[in-house]
């Protein structure tokens, strides 16, 4: 049973930076495609990072050259490195992996305020 669980949200002020960690088990990780989307209040989800079994990555462009996805195999970790964050940026966050389907994790509060 695949199974994932983010951890790294909080409360940061605006310029501020977070890194997101996504530990995932019950899978091939090392073969999976794996992404960041987010969601804020009364939007849809969307991605915001997404980083194939490669090590290719494609970002939104709202984050480009501020957030940075990476991944770990041995380790079976997602990580997405979050810097100058802006209020924008304020959404709950998730962890998605495809292999064979789409699997999400629980996600994680990232609010961006003074």
């Amino acid at each position: 049973q695949v199974q994932l669980v983010e951890s790294g949200g909080g409360l940061v002020q605006p310029g501020g930076s977070l890194r997101l960690s996504c530990a995932v088990s019950g899978s091939i990780f090392s073969i999976a495609a794996l992404g960041w989307y987010r969601q804020a209040p009364g939007k849809q989800r969307e991605l915001v990072a997404a980083i194939t079994n490669a090590g290719s990555t494609n970002y939104a462009d709202s984050v480009k050259g501020r957030f940075t996805i990476s991944r770990d195999n041995p380790k079976k970790m997602l990580y997405l490195q979050m810097n100058s964050l802006k209020p924008e940026d304020t959404a709950v966050y998730y962890c998605r992996l495809v292999q064979s389907r789409v699997y999400w994790g629980q996600g994680t509060q990232v609010t961006v305020s003074s």
